[in-house]
This record gives C-alpha cells, sequence and structure tokens, in this order.
C-alpha cells in the first residue's frame, strides 16, 4: 500500500466523519500501538469504503509500513478474511518479492471502541498510477516509461494468473502502485522520516479526532476550490499548466487491491471490473476467465500511454451506459462476432438476433492506429507498433486474447530491454528470470 498522503481513496474527499461508530472506522491517532506494540501510527495515508490505511513503524523491522484497518461489521470483516487469504497465497510463493505484487506481512485482530477491527500490514508502496496520470496532467507518458510499466504489470498477471490462478477482476490505473512516492519527501525512507514511537502529548481521543477530521475537511475543500479555479482559467487559454518532468521517478510497480480476486474456479460475483475496463464479456454475463483482466490491462496501457481512458461510455437518451459501452468498443474494434453478440445471458438487452445494437444503429468506426495517430498526434510507426500489441489484447473473443506471458514475449516490450542504459534490464531481470520464457 502507499506511503505517500495521496493514496487510499483517489476521491478529494474524506471519508465521513459519521462511519467512525460501532460497526465502522477505528479512530487512530498518531502514536497509537497495534498487535502488541509492534505497530505505532505515524499518519493517515487513505482510506476507502471498507477501511482506513496507516503509515506505521514496525518496531521489530525497524522499518514503516502500511497498516489496512477494516471497518468491524460483520460484511467488511468477512471481506478482510477472503482478501487475507488470497494476500496469504500470493505471498507464499513470492518469498523473493519479485512477482510486482503488493506483499502482505501480517494481519491480526484489534478491539476497538466500535468493535473488532481486522488489520493487514502491507508493504510501503508509492502513489497510483491514476495519480501519476493526473500529475502529468493526463498529457500521456513517453512509450519507454509506458513499457516499463507495463512490463511489471504483466509480471504481475502472469504471476495471478498462471502459478496462483487468480484473477484480480478491477484492475484499473488506481490499483497499481508506484513502488516509491512521486514527492520525495513523502518517501519515508529517502525523506529519513524519524519515526514517532509514543502518543504526542495532549491529544485526548473524542476532541483531538475531532477537530483534527473537521480542519482537515476545512483545509480539502479550500484546496478544491482553487484547484477548480486554476482548472477553469487554463481551460480558457489562462494560467496553462507546465508540463511536468517525470525524469527520477522510478516507474516500477506493482498491482494492488485484492477486495474483489477471485480463485478462478471459485468466482462469487458476476459483475466484475470498474466500468471504463470492463470486458465485453462481463456486460453481456457470458462467463469470464483470466483474459478479462486482460482486457483491463489494454485498457490501463491505453490510458497511460495516452492520458485518456480508452472507454468512457455515458448513458443517453433511449440507450443504456452498456449499449454505449458496447457501441464504442465496436466502433473501435469493429463488429462483435454475432455468436459473441448473442452468446450472454444479457444479449437480448442489447442485440437483436442480427448481432446488432437494438437502440444505436449508427457506428462510426475507426482503427486503434488511426487514433493514435489522428487524435493523439503518434508516429505512424509507433501507432502501429502500439496497435500491433493493444489489438489482440481485446479481442471479443476472450479465448482468442494472449496470456500475460504471451504478452511479455510481444516484440513492442523489447525496447525496455535495449533503449537508455541497462538499469531497466536490472531491474526487472528478477520478475523475468520467474517467468520462464
Amino acid at each position: 500500500m502507499s506511503c505517500s498522503s495521496s493514496s487510499g481513496s483517489e476521491e478529494e474527499e474524506e471519508e465521513e466523519f459519521e462511519s467512525y461508530r460501532k460497526g465502522g472506522y477505528h479512530a487512530v491517532r498518531v502514536g497509537d500501538s497495534f498487535n502488541g506494540g509492534r505497530y505505532i501510527a505515524q499518519r493517515k495515508l487513505g482510506w476507502g469504503q471498507f477501511s482506513t490505511v496507516w503509515l506505521a513503524y514496525d518496531i521489530q523491522t525497524s522499518g514503516f509500513v502500511a497498516l489496512k484497518i477494516q471497518k468491524s461489521a460483520p460484511q467488511f470483516a468477512q471481506a478482510a478474511l477472503h482478501e487475507i487469504e488470497v494476500l496469504s497465497a500470493i505471498a507464499d510463493g513470492d518469498s523473493s518479492n519479485s512477482k510486482c505484487v503488493v506483499q502482505l506481512i501480517d494481519h491480526f485482530k484489534h478491539m476497538g471502541p466500535n468493535g473488532q477491527h481486522l488489520c493487514m500490514v502491507l508493504e510501503c508502496l508509492g502513489d497510483s498510477l491514476l495519480r501519476l496520470i493526473r500529475y502529468n496532467h493526463h498529457k500521456g507518458l513517453d512509450f519507454n516509461k509506458v513499457r516499463e510499466i507495463c512490463k511489471c504489470i504483466l509480471i504481475g498477471l502472469d504471476y495471478l494468473h498462471r502459478e496462483l490462478n487468480i484473477l484480480h477482476t478491477d484492475l484499473k490505473p488506481e490499483n497499481i502502485l508506484l513502488v516509491s512516492p512521486i514527492d520525495p519527501s513523502k518517501d519515508p525512507i529517502r525523506s529519513k522520516l524519524t519515526p514517532i514511537l509514543e502518543r504526542p502529548e495532549g491529544i485526548n481521543l473524542n476532541g483531538g479526532i475531532t477537530m483534527n477530521f473537521i480542519e482537515k475537511k476545512l483545509k480539502r475543500r479550500a484546496k478544491r476550490v482553487v484547484a477548480r479555479i486554476s482548472e477553469r482559467r487554463a481551460s480558457m487559454g489562462q494560467n496553462p499548466k507546465p508540463q511536468r518532468s517525470l525524469d527520477g521517478i522510478n516507474m516500477r510497480c506493482k498491482v494492488v487491491d485484492f477486495g474483489s480476486a477471485c480463485w478462478a474456479d471459485q468466482q462469487f460475483m458476476e459483475e466484475i471490473q470498474t466500468r471504463q475496463y470492463r470486458a465485453p464479456e462481463v456486460i453481456l454475463r457470458s462467463g469470464y476467465s483470466a483474459s478479462a483482466d486482460m482486457w483491463s490491462f489494454a485498457c490501463t496501457a491505453f490510458e497511460l500511454a495516452t492520458g485518456d481512458m480508452l472507454f468512457a461510455p455515458k448513458g443517453g437518451q433511449g440507450f443504456s451506459e452498456d449499449e454505449d459501452h458496447l457501441a464504442l468498443m465496436q466502433e473501435l474494434l469493429g463488429k462483435m462476432p454475432k455468436k459473441i453478440a448473442n452468446g450472454g445471458v444479457r444479449s437480448k438487452d442489447y442485440f437483436d438476433r442480427y448481432g446488432d445494437l437494438k437502440r444505436i444503429r449508427r457506428l462510426k468506426y475507426w482503427s486503434l492506429d488511426r487514433l493514435l495517430v489522428e487524435k493523439y498526434n503518434f508516429p505512424e510507426t509507433e501507432a502501429r507498433e502500439f496497435a500491433s500489441f493493444l489489438c489482440p489484447i481485446l479481442d471479443f473473443a476472450p479465448e482468442k486474447r494472449p496470456t500475460a506471458q504471451q504478452c511479455l514475449q510481444h516484440s513492442w516490450l523489447k525496447p525496455v530491454f535495449t533503449m537508455h542504459d541497462n538499469s531497466n534490464k536490472d531491474k526487472l531481470s528478477v520478475g523475468m528470470k520467474n517467468l520462464q520464457i
């Protein structure tokens, strides 16, 4: 989990204070200790609908970790148990920590005023790829950086799919973290952060938490107002956003957030994946496998290279978001084969018996390489090579999509090891040794 304060939820809002109640979040203060005094809370990193995440100092190892504290209600505890089971399997098979997947270090129960909370201790990582995309003002990363990130994600997916039979089911930029924060001052190691080992004097549970919470909320609100004004000025041609340098940022990354993961042969949800990264078979309910993760990977790779989502469907008059999504897919990838269009439980909601969409009739076809050249101004050769890497992964037939292992052999990824210097090769050689390709 991230060691940067911009991690956790990528939303700008703070979690609801009302959720600090029986069954909800555990109220943490800086200096609080956990698991018999082994972990000391340092600062809050972020939050999600199920948990809050804190930077903690591990007395036993003299290192920093991410402490994820789950809400205490039974449904959240059950979800945490499932995630711990998946993360334990991942850690057991990756003793060298080279598979580009987040490592679970420890887990335990913590009793608090709001109930018993399951806690996970994870390795400290950096900012999410979503944060990186935003930091870069949605301009798209240069191809060598995209290649290095894609290589890491594929090493992680290959490990999950081929060695563990685990499906992530929610792969997206938000759920992939750089190994260290974009801002070196947020990295406890590089900034040589002195750990807090006891609770600072003068903090009481109720007043301290409440005042701190309200103060933070007001500061965040003020920041949002300033950001909106800046964006408005930028869109009007005033105050344009400067190009930010990405030099010095380590592009190695790891796949995180296994709250929705499942074993391939023990699926428990029909609807998986965040909307924009959702595979066609999931929309149509025709069954899914590891290739659904590969579809999400391709969407993520496109977003890294362009700064824009590959598919951003919207409902309209007379058609649903799902139908718009299927239309956007076909405009880019060609007409969906009739057998696939009509092969799902929900096919009749969207397609007629000829395999045509019922409510969106006029499609404007535009191939991926032309999109990259004409909209994003990619050179013809680079666009063609990138499209040759992505298009097979975006096959409507799930069984025809290449696996993560096969993608790692694609010629488009080779420049990671030939351009610049040998440092990229050294960084990823450990993970590649485990691929057996």
